[in-house]
C-alpha cells in the first residue's frame, strides 16, 4: 500500500543551514521543498511559513521560487485543474454537474496530443490543432467554440496559479472563435418552437409525471431542471400561484428565479396533486412513486388472482432503481421514445418488428438513412424547444420585456435567442407605412 502524501506543508529544520524549510506534496504528486527566510524557530521563518500555508491552500500547485523552476507539463497542468474542478464544479447537494464532465472531455483531447509537452509552450498553433480533432470529431461549430473555450479557461487557470507564465494566455486570446460559413465544421440548425399539434400527439404516448412535466414547460417557460426540482413548499399559494426554485441555472451568481403560475399550470398541477399526499420538500415528480403507481394500476386492473409467485417480482439487487426525482437528461429520452411512437418513420425506413437495431441500421442505404434523418428532424422535437415555444407566444401578445422577466433573462438579447421575431406585426407595419 503506497505511503499516504501529505498536500500540508510540514514545519521542518534544515540541518545544513541551520535554517527553515517547508516540505509537502503538491495535487500532481510532485514533492515540494522551500526554504524559509531566517533561522528554525524564529518569529520571521514561522511568519513565512504561514504565509505559505495559504498559498497553498489557495493554490493546489506550487512552483519553487527559484529561477530554476522545473518545468511543468500540460499533464501535470490537466491533473492539478481537474482535481481542482472536480471539488468546485459541484450543485448543493455535492453532485458533478455536467461542466466537470466537459472539462474531462476536453483533457482527454488535449492529453492525447500535447500532454507531455511543456505547459509554457502551448501556444496559439497548438490550440489550432486541437480545435482541429474537435473538428474531425464531427463536433458542430458552436460545440467547438465552447470547447476551445474550456481550452483557454484551464489555462488561464494555470497562469492564475503561477503553474504557465501570462503569455501563454495571452497568445491564446488571440485565436478567434470559428466563423459560420467560413469554416468546415458541421452547422446545426437554430431552435425553433415546437407546435402544439406535436406536443398534443407525443402527450399520451408519456407516462403521467413526465406528461405534467412537459404541460408545465409548455405553459410556464421553465427549464427542464426546474420543473424536476419542484416540491410544494418552493411554491407560494395565492391569488396568484408562484414557483420559486431554490436551484437554477443562475443560482450561483446570487439571482433569484420566479416562476408565475397561470391558470392552466395551476390546472394541470392542480389535477395531478388531487389525491396524493407528498411531503412539503419531497420532489413532486419522481420516477420511483412513478412506477409504484403504474404498479398500482396494472394490479387494479387485472382480473385474475395473483399468484404466490408473483406478489413482488422486485430483485433484492437490481443494478439499477428509480430514482426519487427526474433529471433533466431522462424527460428528453421521454420525450424522444413518445416521439417515436407518436410519428413512426414511413414503413421503407420504419424499423421492422422481428428486427434488431443492428440489423435495421445495416439495411439502411446511405439514402435511405439520410431521409431518415431528416424525416426524424421534421417529426421529433426536445424538451428545450417548448421554452421556445413559450417565449414565442408571450413575445408576440405581450412584448419582449414580458418574455424577458418570465423567461427570467437578465438581458433583452439572450431572450431573443429564445422569442421568434413577430414576422406578422411586422408585414402589418409594413402594409402601413411601408
Amino acid at each position: 500500500m503506497p505511503r499516504q502524501r501529505n498536500h500540508t506543508p510540514s514545519y521542518l529544520l534544515h540541518r545544513r543551514s541551520g535554517r527553515a524549510r517547508a516540505v509537502w506534496t503538491d495535487l500532481t504528486g510532485t514533492r515540494q521543498q522551500r526554504l524559509l527566510p531566517g533561522e528554525f524557530g524564529s518569529d520571521e521563518s514561522k511568519a513565512a511559513f504561514a504565509r505559505l500555508q495559504l498559498e497553498v491552500v489557495t493554490s493546489p500547485v506550487c512552483l519553487p521560487a527559484t529561477d530554476t523552476a522545473r518545468n511543468v507539463s500540460l499533464n501535470e497542468v490537466l491533473l492539478a485543474f481537474l482535481s481542482h474542478a472536480e471539488r468546485h464544479y459541484r450543485d448543493p447537494d455535492g453532485n458533478l454537474t455536467t461542466e466537470y464532465r466537459e472539462y474531462t472531455r476536453v483533457a482527454r483531447h488535449l492529453r492525447e496530443l500535447y500532454g507531455p509537452a511543456p505547459a509554457a509552450g502551448f501556444g496559439p498553433l497548438a490550440l489550432k490543432a486541437v480545435r482541429q480533432r474537435f473538428v474531425d470529431a464531427g463536433w458542430s461549430r458552436g460545440v467547438v467554440n465552447q470547447r476551445v473555450g474550456r481550452v483557454r479557461r484551464i489555462l488561464k487557470w494555470a497562469v492564475a496559479e503561477e503553474l504557465v507564465p501570462p503569455a501563454v494566455f495571452h497568445g491564446l486570446a488571440a485565436v478567434a472563435g470559428l466563423q459560420r460559413g467560413r469554416t468546415p465544421a458541421r452547422e446545426t440548425d437554430p431552435v425553433r418552437p415546437v407546435g402544439d399539434d406535436a406536443v398534443a400527439a407525443t402527450l399520451p404516448h408519456l407516462t403521467p409525471h413526465v406528461r405534467v412535466i412537459v404541460e408545465l414547460l409548455l405553459h410556464t417557460g421553465m427549464r427542464p431542471a426546474e420543473a424536476c426540482g419542484m416540491t410544494l413548499n418552493q411554491i407560494e399559494r395565492g391569488a396568484v400561484w408562484v414557483y420559486r426554485p431554490r436551484r437554477h441555472k443562475t443560482a450561483h451568481h446570487g439571482k433569484g428565479r420566479v416562476v408565475p403560475l397561470g391558470p392552466n399550470a395551476r390546472a394541470v398541477l392542480a389535477a395531478f396533486l388531487a389525491g396524493r399526499a407528498l411531503e412539503p420538500d419531497e420532489p413532486i415528480f419522481s420516477p420511483a412513486r412513478c412506477r409504484e403507481e403504474q404498479y398500482a394500476a396494472m394490479r387494479g386492473a387485472r382480473k385474475s388472482k395473483v399468484q404466490p409467485s408473483q406478489v413482488s417480482r422486485r430483485k433484492a439487487d437490481a443494478e439499477r432503481t428509480p430514482t426519487d426525482s427526474y433529471a433533466p437528461g431522462a424527460i428528453s429520452h421521454a420525450v424522444a421514445a413518445a416521439c417515436r411512437r407518436a410519428f413512426p418513420p414511413p414503413a421503407p425506413l420504419a424499423k421492422r418488428r422481428d428486427e434488431t437495431a443492428a440489423a435495421w441500421k445495416a439495411r439502411l442505404t446511405a439514402g435511405e438513412r439520410a431521409r431518415l434523418r431528416a424525416w426524424e428532424r421534421e417529426h421529433r422535437w426536445h424538451p428545450y424547444q417548448l421554452r421556445h415555444t413559450f417565449a414565442t407566444k408571450v413575445r408576440k401578445a405581450h412584448g419582449l420585456e414580458a418574455a424577458q422577466v418570465l423567461l427570467g433573462h437578465a438581458r433583452a438579447d439572450v431572450t431573443q435567442v429564445y422569442a421568434e421575431r413577430n414576422e406578422e406585426l411586422a408585414a402589418a407595419v409594413a402594409a402601413k407605412i411601408g
